[in-house]
C-alpha cells in the first residue's frame, strides 16, 4: 500500500515556492501518489499562518501537521534584501531554519527534511577553483550578508543530521522562470525588455556587471530535485547528504542579454547603471552536479534558450496587465 505522504512547504508562497507546488500537484495527478500538500508562511494564501522567526508558533506549525516530509523554503531570499536587512536576514535563514530543525526533531522524528540552501555559500571558494565547477567539499567562504545566513544554516542542518535530523541539504546554483520577480539579473533584463516592446519605456536598457559568468538553472529543474527528495521511497543516498543543483557550466551575463534581445528583435541602447553594480564580484561560478545524479538520478533537463523564452513571454504579459 503506498504510503501517505504529508508534504510542508515553508514559504510556499514564493516564486519557488508556487513552482513546487504545481510539481507535486503533477505528481498526485500523473504518478497517483497519496499527497497531501501543507503550507506555512505569511501569506494569506498559507494553510498555516506561521512567522519561522517564533519558536513557539513553529513547534504548534510542527505538532499540528505531522508532516512525512518539510521543504523549508522561507527566506530572506534576494541577496540586495539581505544585505539592507542583515538582521531580519539572520533571524529568518539563521534563526528561523533552527527553530523548524528542532521542532521537526522534536514532533516529527521520521519527517525528512528538506533545506534549500544556495551556492552563495560558497563565495570566495569560486575564486579558488579557478572556474572549474565546484564540489560539495569546497569550503563554505561566503561573501554577502545572503551567503552568510544560508551558509550558517547549512552547517546547522549538516550538524544536526548527526543528531537524527533526517536532511537533505541542496545547494541550488541560480535559478530563474516565469513569475520571478525584477530582483534577479533575468528577470530584471526580460522585464525591461518586454516594457521596450510593448512601447511603455524607451529602447534603452540598463543593467549592472555583464562580465561575471553564472551557472543558470530553470525553477522547474530545480522544484524536481525537492519533490524527489521528498518522496521517492529509497532516501538511504540521500539522508544526510548535501547536493549541488548546477548545470555544470558557466555562461556569461552578457550572453544571457545578448539572447534575451535576440528573442525580442528590438534595437536599444545598454546603460551601466551604477545602483546595480553589486559588492566584491565574482568572476565565475559553477556547480559539479555528479553527486544529486549518483544519489536520485537528477539532472537539468530544460535548454536555458527555452528558459529565457519563457520569463521573457511571461513578463509581455505581466506588463499590459
Amino acid at each position: 500500500m503506498p504510503r501517505e505522504h504529508r508534504i510542508l512547504i515553508t514559504g510556499a508562497s514564493g516564486f519557488v515556492g508556487s513552482w513546487l507546488q504545481r510539481e507535486l500537484d503533477k505528481r498526485r495527478l500523473e504518478q497517483g501518489y497519496d499527497l497531501i500538500v501543507l503550507t506555512a508562511g505569511q501569506g494569506d494564501t498559507s494553510d498555516w499562518k506561521t512567522d519561522i522567526t517564533d519558536r513557539g508558533q513553529v513547534m504548534t506549525l510542527i505538532r499540528d501537521c505531522r508532516p512525512t516530509a518539510i521543504i523549508h523554503l522561507a527566506a530572506i531570499a534576494a541577496p540586495a534584501d539581505a544585505r539592507k536587512m542583515p538582521q531580519r536576514a539572520w533571524d529568518v535563514n539563521f534563526q528561523g531554519t533552527m527553530n523548524l530543525a528542532y521542532a521537526t526533531m522534536e514532533f516529527a522524528p521520521e519527517a525528512r527534511f528538506i533545506f534549500a540552501g544556495s551556492s552563495e555559500a560558497y563565495g570566495a571558494s569560486f575564486i579558488d577553483a579557478a572556474n572549474a565547477p565546484i564540489k560539495e567539499s569546497a569550503a563554505l567562504k561566503p561573501m554577502n550578508v545572503y551567503g552568510a545566513t544560508k551558509a550558517a544554516a547549512d552547517v546547522l542542518v549538516g550538524q544536526l543530521a548527526h543528531d537524527g535530523l533526517k536532511s537533505v541539504r541542496f545547494r541550488p546554483f541560480n535559478h530563474t522562470g516565469p513569475g520571478q520577480t525584477d530582483a534577479y539579473v533575468v528577470s530584471a533584463f526580460a522585464k525591461q525588455l518586454a516594457e521596450i516592446s510593448v512601447g511603455a519605456k524607451p529602447p534603452r536598457i540598463s543593467v549592472g556587471n555583464l562580465s561575471g559568468f553564472r551557472d543558470f538553472l530553470d525553477v522547474r529543474d530545480v522544484v524536481r530535485a525537492y519533490a524527489d527528495a521528498a518522496l521517492v521511497e529509497d532516501v538511504s543516498d540521500m539522508l544526510g547528504g548535501v547536493f549541488n543543483l548546477s548545470s555544470g557550466r558557466s555562461i556569461q551575463i552578457q550572453s544571457i542579454l545578448d539572447m534575451l534581445i535576440e528573442l525580442c528583435r528590438l534595437k536599444l541602447e545598454i546603460e551601466i547603471d551604477p545602483q546595480r553594480l553589486r559588492g566584491p564580484e565574482i568572476v565565475a561560478a559553477s556547480g559539479d552536479n555528479r553527486a544529486a545524479l549518483a544519489a536520485f538520478g537528477w539532472k537539468p533537463e530544460i535548454e536555458l534558450s527555452r528558459t529565457l523564452g519563457d520569463v521573457l513571454d511571461d513578463w509581455k504579459i505581466r506588463v499590459v496587465r
